[in-house]
């Protein structure tokens, strides 16, 4: 299974029903933690208080769906500003 599609399927709808645009999906494992990195956009500035609207939008999907059996940091980031 690739996680990153099964990922940007389930999710992307939903961020652009919101306003945003999902610019991109990144699971990865830096040192011993994993992160799935949403990268979004939208017309004029993201800023912090959007990525935590994405996040919210997101996180119970990915719960339902549950499709990521090891433990991992969700990272809302902006394309702009990248993710820290």
């Amino acid at each position: 299974m690739d996680i990153v599609k099964e990922v940007t399927k389930l999710i992307q709808s939903k961020i652009e029903d919101a306003g945003y645009i999902l610019s991109e999906v990144v699971y990865e494992k830096e040192v011993r933690t994993n992160f799935l990195r949403v990268i979004i956009d939208k017309q004029g500035v993201i800023d912090v208080d959007d990525c935590v609207v994405v996040s919210k939008i997101i996180d119970p999907l990915l719960d339902e769906a549950d499709l990521i059996e090891d433990n991992y940091i969700l990272d809302v980031c902006s394309k702009e500003k990248g993710c820290e």
